[in-house]
């Protein structure tokens, strides 16, 4: 019957549907007109076909994504009443930033590892600490962010040195799963393009394997932040399953699903107008969901300016929960699947990536052009570029740089620094993040 029903259409080329289009341009330049060019270099068409869906086979969560609560660690008795009232409220899975060593006890104190998803973002690096708090997590599903040469990318400094610091993860390593993290946030909280994060996080990933070899490849996980280009950080998330898949093919081993941690971008979000900070998470948050991330945690719509509180990361919690449950979204990372554009950019930028992983594995690996400072000035290049695109409005945040409110002041608001740069003796240049609107933010801020 389908198959009869659907004999009566004809079947239309995209040749016959671009001569169409040039018809109803009424002379007008089709590639002038309908054609535009990312940052990324990919050429977006007006339309897509089956003739654009790719042929690659992803391998993406089973289970629904975790709903994550972050948590700035200053207090272990407050932190561990956030966390319990953040499950009770909704999320099943918990984030803990952490600056010193901490009483794991006073911490996890009521919560049920057992059932939840349990990550570590630690701002300070110590062996035999990680050990005993492996040992009191035991076979639960924890998650170590400890990344040596992301914490060299950000402070252009090691923790200690590049020896020792290579001999604590090697220690960490032999008595944790799941400990080492590729924070690739970093890249795009700078202005790196979307090319650009996938390159550098694969390099940044085969440096670690390069060195410790293929038995660490189970213990690598990755933390990635979603901009607002909306269907191409669909595709971001996973073209960058595809390029690992395709990295472990390289070592001849069984393959390890990327286990893929998300939050919204800095890059974008604004001090005035802060609400549309909201709009820009949500939208980012889906991208995450419909990419296939495993855990999605959202950023507060006052996280730039106020110390963490809990009306703003119940705000922020809620988002996650209604687009998973009221949304539809529970179970949507294969939703994408088959979608013409999407399949099309996935394969388009992982392609323009790999080409650039392997320019980087030529001229020695990652931590080689991150020393010579190739990586930080192609980051440049490209935020430069972005930047001016901002200051000329061609790329607009509302309420910013374009359709401000004059009555919207904020110098009475700001709790916290939202403008932070770091100036000390460095090894190598580090790769800074920088938000659009600073530079704007910051004159509004003189001339209230």
């Amino acid at each position: 019957m389908d198959d009869y029903l659907f004999s009566e259409f004809q079947k239309v080329t995209p040749k016959a549907w671009k001569s169409k289009i040039q018809v109803d341009l009424k002379g007008a330049d089709y590639n002038e007109t309908l054609l535009w060019t990312s940052n990324e270099s990919i050429t977006v068409k007006p339309f897509y076909t089956k003739e654009d869906r790719a042929t690659h086979s992803l391998e993406l969560p089973k289970n629904s994504f975790n709903i994550c609560q972050s948590i700035q660690v200053h207090n272990e008795k407050d932190a561990n009443k956030f966390a319990v009232d953040s499950l009770e409220r909704g999320a099943n899975s918990l984030e803990f930033l952490v600056s010193v060593q901490f009483d794991y006890n006073k911490l996890l104190h009521g919560i049920d590892l057992s059932k939840i998803t349990i990550y570590f973002k630690f701002n300070f690096l110590n062996s035999s600490f990680f050990k005993k708090l492996s040992i009191f997590l035991g076979d639960n599903n924890y998650y170590y962010n400890i990344d040596i040469i992301g914490n060299l990318t950000k402070t252009g400094n090691w923790y200690n040195d590049l020896k020792s610091d290579h001999k604590e993860l090697e220690n960490i390593l032999k008595s944790s799963k799941n400990c080492l993290a590729i924070n690739t946030s970093l890249y795009q909280n700078a202005g790196a393009s979307i090319t650009q994060q996938l390159a550098y996080t694969l390099a940044h990933a085969n440096e670690y394997i390069q060195h410790y070899g293929e038995k660490i490849i189970s213990k690598i996980h990755f933390n990635f932040s979603v901009g607002s280009n909306y269907f191409f950080e669909i595709a971001k998330i996973r073209a960058f399953r595809l390029l690992w898949q395709a990295l472990l093919k390289e070592y001849n081993t069984p393959l390890v699903k990327a286990h893929i941690f998300t939050q919204p971008s800095l890059r974008n979000k604004t001090l005035y107008d802060y609400n549309v900070n909201m709009l820009r998470t949500t939208s980012e948050c889906m991208s995450a969901i419909l990419g296939g991330a495993d855990t999605v945690s959202n950023t507060s719509y006052d996280h730039l300016f106020h110390k963490q509180n809990e009306f703003g990361e119940r705000i922020s919690r809620n988002q996650l929960l209604i687009l998973q449950e009221e949304s539809g979204l529970k179970n949507a990372q294969h939703i994408a699947n088959g979608t013409y554009y999407i399949e099309s950019l996935t394969q388009q930028l992982s392609q323009n990536a790999l080409s650039i992983f392997k320019q980087i594995e030529k001229a020695g690996g990652f931590l080689k052009q991150l020393k010579k400072g190739s990586i930080q000035r192609k980051i440049s290049e490209v935020a430069n570029k972005e930047q001016k695109q901002f200051d000329q409005q061609d790329l607009v945040l509302l309420g910013t740089n374009k359709i401000q409110n004059p009555n919207d002041k904020m110098n009475n608001e700001l709790e916290v620094n939202p403008f932070k740069y770091r100036k000390e003796k460095t090894l190598l240049e580090p790769i800074i993040e920088k938000r659009l609107a600073e530079k704007l933010e910051q004159e509004r801020l003189q001339n209230e």
